[in-house]
């Protein structure tokens, strides 16, 4: 199961991650996600657990728990969802009404 942990204090790194989640059970990654220009934490991160049941009575058990004074939220993750432009670089979409030079 992959879990999306949140409200990270900014010196949490993958290694803190995973021993949060490791007392439930075999956690087969932990990944704080970094900011590429800073490569700063962005305070959230993701935990894989190869066992479901371990990994919802992690969830159960360290969602709304205080680490560095902080609460942290814990859930299942989300798949993720495809982006679609929007981007630096992506074309400008224009609509081709009327008054459209387009």
């Amino acid at each position: 199961m992959n879990i999306y942990v949140s409200n990270l204090s900014f010196d949490v790194n993958d290694d803190d991650l995973r021993g949060f989640f490791e007392d439930f059970g075999t956690v087969t990654s932990a990944k704080v996600i970094m900011d590429k220009f800073t490569n700063r934490s962005k305070g959230f991160g993701f935990v894989e657990m190869s066992d479901d049941e371990a990994a919802k009575k992690a969830i159960a058990s360290l969602n709304g728990g205080m680490v560095d004074n902080r609460p942290l939220r814990v859930s299942e993750a989300r798949p993720k969802e495809e982006r679609t432009g929007g981007g630096f670089n992506s074309k400008p979409s224009y609509s081709k009404g009327n008054n459209s030079r387009w």
